[in-house]
């Protein structure tokens, strides 16, 4: 078997005589091993060499494989360590005794050596595919943090860079039109709506940079949604219908913050609003939203599904919609809605995600904490 080191193997029994042909058969093929003749030894031994696996005898004094076997799986710095038993118990109670304990598998006295070294390279092949495993997804951490980096980095000079030329664009108008009051006055206006634009792009970074907990009040759920739809349109200018059905008590009430709750419900309403086709008729843009108390895992949570009939989630988008500055609109200073919500809300131990549906449109679920 081809291994980047020699393997190191511990064998634990209190027979010199099964010590010596274990370790005369594993040193045979290349591998290099350590002894220990009774279970305070094998911690011990265990602690020095960090072995890649332990043959653990069962029956042994003092200290017996079963509770030796325990002590290592409950060391974070030995757990995973595969343990293979050596046992004369040849009964099915006595096998499952030891696979409880924490062993990975188990040899039956007298002890066949051949059938021992296939399963010890079975286990050392596993704990390679292991460790390549841990390696892979600490690479892969690494590279999905430096997409996000880049990703954000790219959008935050696409965004300002688009919107610090509309601000220099009207400076010039103004320049070259100071005589005309009319036009000043409506340049200014625009040059103000890029600049809180950019504004905002900056207090979004800030608000996923920041982890900080949010003021939290027993706040009415009904109240928190009408003055979240009104919130929606007058923020967004559009005049939504939006059909609500309920099935919470009157009195139900949850921990939240008012703000950060009106702006994550706007920003599902506005997506459920410009999903639909642009020549769609205003009272034909759909858009319903569900109040419930989901008691399906864990602890009892409000959920509010916002479902509407548009043209479904695109699919040059459909696999990063929770990343910054994702989206498929054309104007500049948006794409970071749906990374700013789902982030706000698992801070308040809830969660956000969408589902296309069926017969056509999106369902967006809000999880959020009683």
């Amino acid at each position: 078997m081809i291994k980047k080191h020699q393997p190191k193997i511990l064998v634990v029994d209190d027979q010199p005589i099964n010590i010596k042909l274990l370790q005369r058969k594993l040193e045979r093929q290349g591998m290099e091993v350590y002894v220990a003749y009774n279970g305070r030894e094998c911690l011990s031994t265990v602690a020095e060499t960090k072995p890649d696996l332990i043959l653990l005898d069962i029956m042994m004094p003092e200290m017996d494989g079963i509770e030796t076997c325990q002590r290592l799986k409950s060391n974070p710095e030995t757990e995973t360590i595969p343990i293979i038993f050596i046992t004369a118990k040849a009964s099915k109670e006595g096998k499952l005794e030891g696979l409880d304990a924490g062993a990975v598998d188990y040899i039956t006295k007298p002890i066949d050596l051949d059938e021992t070294l296939a399963r010890v390279r079975t286990q050392l092949r596993l704990q390679e595919m292991f460790r390549e495993n841990l390696q892979l997804q600490i690479r892969l951490g690494d590279a999905r943090k430096a997409a996000a980096v880049g990703a954000i980095t790219q959008g935050i000079a696409h965004n300002l860079n688009n919107l610090l030329g509309v601000v220099v664009g009207y400076l010039d108008l103004i320049k070259n039109g100071h005589d005309s009051p009319d036009m000043v006055k409506h340049s200014v206006g625009l040059m103000d709506n890029a600049i809180n634009r950019m504004v905002n792009i900056i207090r979004q970074l800030g608000t996923i940079a920041n982890n900080e907990r949010l003021e939290l009040t027993a706040l009415p759920v009904s109240d928190l949604i009408d003055s979240s739809i009104e919130r929606f349109r007058s923020e967004y200018d559009v005049p939504a219908i939006v059909t609500i059905e309920s099935s919470l008590d009157s009195d139900t009430k949850i921990s939240a913050n008012a703000e950060t709750f009106e702006i994550i419900l706007g920003k599902l309403l506005i997506n459920a609003w410009e999903s639909y086709n642009k020549d769609t008729p205003d009272d034909s843009r759909s858009i319903h939203l569900k109040a419930s108390i989901n008691r399906e895992r864990g602890p009892a949570m409000l959920q509010l599904e916002v479902t509407d009939h548009g043209t479904g989630i695109a699919p040059e988008v459909s696999d990063t919609l929770f990343e910054p500055f994702i989206t498929t609109k054309t104007s500049v200073g948006r794409g970071m809605g749906l990374t700013i919500a789902r982030h706000t809300l698992r801070n308040l131990e809830g969660e956000l995600h969408l589902k296309e549906k069926p017969e056509g449109g999106v369902t967006a679920t809000i999880k959020h904490p009683l």
